[in-house]
This record gives C-alpha cells, sequence and structure tokens, in this order.
C-alpha cells in the first residue's frame, strides 16, 4: 500500500474503496492467483447450491403434490411416494451440511488468503502464491476459533430474542402494544444482528494480524470499531445489498429462467453472476482488511512494519502469529 499508516485515518468512504482497488490493480497477479484457487471455488459453491436446492425442493413439492391430492392413502403407490420424499428430504438436509461445510472452508481459507498477503505488501515483504497457500492452512485455524465464538453469540443471541418474542406474544396476545413492542424488538434485533457481524469480520482480520482470536479478537474488533462505526455500517450494507442484487439476477435469470430464456442466455447470466460474485467477494476481503488498518491509525496506534514481517514469516513449519508486545501497537503522536 502507498498510504503510510498514519494518513489511513483519514480515509473516508471512496478513500477506502479507492486504496483497495489500487491494491488490487497493482498486486493483480497474486490477488488473481488467489481468486482462481480460492474465491472462485467459493463462488461456484455458493451458485451452485441455489440451483441444485432449487431442484430438490421442487422434486419433493412435486411428489407431495402427487401424493396429496392423486394418490389414495394405504396403497402401494403411496407407501413408494411417502418413502421417495423422505429419502429426498434426507438428500437436500445432506446437501445442505455439506454446502455450509464447505462454503464455510473456502470462506475462511480465502479470508487467511487475502489479509495475509495484505499484511505482506503492507510491510514491503516480498510475496508469492507459494508462501501464502504454506500460510493459510496454519491462519485458517486461528479464523476457526473466531468463528467458533462468533457462532456460539450468534445462537446466544437468537435464542434470548426467540425467547423474548415468545413472553411477548404470551403477554399481549393480539393486542396493539403487543405488535408495537414487536416492531421495536425487530428492529433492535437487526440493528444488533449487524453490529456482531461487523465485529466479527473485523475480528477476521484480528486474528490474522495480532496474537488474539476468539473472543480476544472480537473484543479488539469492539474498540477498534469505535469512531468508525458508520462507514463500517454503510460498507456492511453495500457490500450485502451487492451480494443480494447477484444472488436476484442469478435466481430470475437462471435458477428460475429456464422456461424463458433459452441455453445460452441462461450459461451467459450464470457466469455473469459468477464473475461479479467473485470480484465482490475479493474486494470484500481487501475492503475488510483496508478497514482494520484504518482503524487502527484512527485510534493513533502505529503497526511497527518490522515486527509484523518478523511475525508474518512461517518457521519450521508453522505460522507464527504477531505478538501482543510488537502488534499491540505503538502509539504516535498527532502531528
Amino acid at each position: 500500500m502507498d498510504r503510510e499508516q498514519e494518513e489511513m485515518q483519514f480515509l473516508g468512504l471512496f478513500g477506502i474503496y479507492l486504496e483497495s482497488f489500487k491494491v488490487v490493480i497493482k498486486w493483480r497477479k497474486i490477488f488473481s492467483q488467489i481468486t482462481l484457487s480460492l474465491i472462485l471455488p467459493l463462488s461456484v459453491i455458493f451458485l451452485a447450491h441455489m440451483e441444485i436446492s432449487h431442484l430438490l425442493k421442487w422434486k419433493i413439492r412435486h411428489n407431495e403434490f402427487q401424493l396429496d391430492h392423486y394418490t389414495q392413502s394405504g396403497t402401494e403407490k403411496s407407501k413408494k411416494l411417502t418413502h421417495l420424499i423422505s429419502s429426498e428430504e434426507a438428500t437436500l438436509w445432506l446437501f445442505n451440511i455439506f454446502y455450509f461445510t464447505f462454503l464455510l472452508i473456502f470462506s475462511l481459507l480465502s479470508t487467511s488468503a487475502v489479509v495475509y498477503t495484505l499484511a505482506c505488501i503492507y510491510t514491503g515483504r516480498e510475496i508469492t502464491f507459494k508462501k501464502v497457500m504454506s500460510v493459510v492452512p496454519k491462519v485458517w485455524k486461528r479464523l476457526m476459533v473466531t468463528f467458533l465464538c462468533t457462532f456460539l453469540a450468534f445462537f446466544a443471541y437468537n435464542l434470548v430474542a426467540l425467547l423474548v418474542l415468545i413472553l411477548l406474544e404470551l403477554m399481549f396476545g393480539e393486542m396493539l402494544i403487543g405488535d408495537i413492542l414487536v416492531i421495536i424488538l425487530l428492529i433492535v434485533y437487526i440493528a444488533v444482528f449487524v453490529y456482531l457481524t461487523i465485529i466479527w469480520q473485523l475480528g477476521s482480520v484480528v486474528s490474522v494480524l495480532e496474537d488474539s482470536c476468539g473472543i480476544k479478537a472480537m473484543l479488539k474488533s469492539k474498540e477498534l470499531i469505535k469512531g468508525k462505526m458508520l462507514i463500517t455500517i454503510v460498507i456492511f450494507f453495500k457490500l450485502n445489498f451487492s451480494l443480494f442484487g447477484i444472488r436476484w439476477l442469478f435466481d430470475i435469470y437462471f435458477v428460475h429462467g429456464r422456461w424463458r430464456f433459452g441455453v445460452l442466455h441462461r450459461v451467459g447470466f450464470g457466469l455473469l453472476c459468477l464473475l461479479l460474485l467473485f470480484k465482490l467477494i475479493l474486494f470484500g476481503l481487501v475492503i475488510q482488511t483496508i478497514v482494520y488498518f484504518v482503524c487502527k491509525s484512527h485510534h493513533h496506534e502505529n503497526i511497527d512494519k518490522s515486527a509484523l514481517s518478523d511475525h508474518l514469516e512461517v518457521y519450521l513449519g508453522e505460522y507464527v502469529p504477531l505478538k501482543s508486545k510488537d502488534v499491540q501497537l505503538e502509539q504516535y503522536e498527532d502531528a
């Protein structure tokens, strides 16, 4: 990155986007290799799930319709259809389990690769695709710890929200005050959900670059976003609205477009959505890391490049995380 860290605290929304674009263009070779090996498979998995799950659900609904409207209960055909539906539902469950497993793996691997690469670029260290791929599996373990802690936090949060919702229903039923409280609860739920997601995303970067993972990384992330909350929220919604737009295009023109468009049109739309998706994921990860440096600079925490460079090395085949005395960054005075 061309900017010194002290300057990054002044980057606004446009500045963060511009810096991310410049980094990807300047180092397009290494990012292209990361994209082809990790982000492209992640994108294919994401879109393929939409198509395959749609086909499986359509078959289940079709057989359920046949069972309910054209089959007498107790007959041999009824038993076969019931068994077939159960088998298809089990297949759908297994498919979803495999999908979420591989989605998580490639998502964490992609995050590890992009964050590590940007850290090497920041320190001026020579970076190669081979080195990135040798370090990524070790970094991935730290990200998994942070993800599991985040998953537990989301699970507890959703459980509490559900219990509160049930309590409101029991207390107020269909009363107007109950409906108002449910709407307020929904607004608060969405706000906290977005907040936790932002903490997790920045915590993933912290897990790679600092001697913190899991709850410690999330707490560190919570402190970092103070003062930059508005920018992080805007970036979050922009990226997620873009993702929603790609999903909508793929769903309309590819998944449900087989009866309205020819094969070439569907394939064309599918490839366009794939192209947009892997570019969005790449830039999203780069932006996420740039935001980390911006937040560090905003809190007047100056990363020692030599310490960061030393601890990004791979010793004896093991990833060495940054120690708190090296990364718990030095304070610098305002000019």
